[in-house]
């Protein structure tokens, strides 16, 4: 092998904000309750974008998928978090590491390009109003 370092990274170990038992609950319970609400409000967005026919307007279709993103982000990061928060052993597998920042980096990305499409929606309604209707219909 002549001296080379062949070792395999198999998991990571996460260290935690402090020893005590009592400051993990609390953070569970505080980030559990937002996780929660984070849940409830983009579903009720999509829910009521999707229900409204006078929503149907691009804007809000693109407001009702700027949500679905912002699911995706919470049900990529969240979970981990909250199970760790409460779990001895504090550990991610390679593998679980890699999909997590994959799944993480594709909503970003996602995101980015669906923030650019609702910049050019913006830029086409205030300064060619007129082309509105045939411009974004396409």
């Amino acid at each position: 092998m002549d001296g080379e370092n062949v070792t395999m990274v198999m998991h990571f170990v996460l260290l935690s904000l402090s020893e005590s038992r009592e400051l993990p609950l609390a953070l569970f319970a505080l980030f559990s309750v937002t996780y929660l609400l984070i849940l409830v409000g983009v579903v009720l967005i999509m829910v009521m974008v999707s229900k409204d026919w006078r929503l149907h307007t691009p804007m809000y279709c693109f407001l009702a998928n700027l949500s679905f993103i912002d699911l995706c982000h919470a049900l990529v990061s969240a979970p981990k978090m909250l199970a760790d928060l409460l779990s001895v052993e504090k550990t991610i597998s390679f593998g679980g590491c890699v999909a997590q920042l994959f799944f993480l980096h594709l909503c970003t990305c996602a995101e980015i390009f669906l923030l650019t499409v609702m910049a050019y929606d913006c830029y086409v309604a205030i300064c060619h109003p007129l082309q509105y209707p045939t411009l974004m219909s396409m």
